[in-house]
């Protein structure tokens, strides 16, 4: 069984989504010290001014070493804020009006105080949705596993029986460090790549690192199916040495 471990971020571009397209099971990692101004509270959209980020506030004053699963949204937080912001970039997408409709009842139903992790999944299961991702996905926090670093992955790897841990190619050098934990636990480790297809965009030039709410915008049904003609590479690690 082929397995993801990565973390649960805000609006993922279309490489996050093709990955766990590509395995059997996705673990969400949301045991991990929280990283302010990460991919967990911010995420890239498409605009006149080409690609900007698009952040949800969180509390961080003193809780520097919080993990993601604690993570809570800041009393500033506005969901008419963002909305306004996707309504400006989005509003002449060709399926604009069913995409914003949906995502909007997702943030009108957050408020600030709620963690921000509940709001990454609602918004990850939405998006995993209509790109027909149907990956299942399990939380870190949930498996009770120890070790750190890649001694931690290859453990979760151990405890959910997989056998080959995919993961991106970031990631590549302290695996390789990390790589003994995976020969103990007798699991192979992959490293994947992925170049986004070029498809209908507002305000050329392309740009292919925006969230995948830009592919859902702009094609609709046909989402999945086009993050799928991108082009993604498994390579295995040690052949990369």
């Amino acid at each position: 069984m082929r397995c993801a471990i990565t973390q649960p971020t805000f609006l993922p571009w279309l490489g996050w989504f093709d990955l766990i397209d590509n395995v059997d099971t996705v673990v969400l990692l949301d045991t991990v010290q929280f990283e302010k101004r990460s991919w967990q509270q911010r995420n890239r959209m498409k605009t006149s001014k080409g690609l900007q980020f698009l952040t949800v506030p969180v509390q961080s004053s003193g809780r520097f070493e919080q993990k993601i699963k604690d993570v809570q949204i800041a009393e500033e937080f506005s969901p008419a804020s963002i909305l306004g912001k996707i309504k400006s970039s989005y509003s002449s997408a060709p399926y604009f009006s069913n995409v914003f409709k949906e995502i909007k009842d997702i943030f009108v139903d957050t408020y600030a105080g709620d963690k921000l992790m509940t709001l990454n999944l609602k918004l990850i299961e939405y998006f995993a949705t209509k790109l027909n991702v149907s990956t299942p996905m399990i939380k870190a926090s949930e498996l009770k596993v120890a070790g750190a670093r890649g001694e931690y992955l290859a453990n979760i790897c151990l405890k959910i029986g997989a056998s080959t841990y995919v993961s991106t190619m970031g990631a590549r050098n302290y695996l390789l460090e990390d790589f003994k934990h995976f020969v103990h636990n007798d699991v192979s480790v992959l490293l994947y790549e992925y170049e986004s297809p070029i498809y209908p965009q507002l305000h050329s030039p392309f740009e292919s690192k925006a969230s995948a709410l830009d592919l859902v915008m702009m094609v609709g049904p046909d989402s999945g199916q086009v993050m799928r003609s991108g082009i993604h590479v498994l390579s295995e690690l040690l052949s990369n040495h």
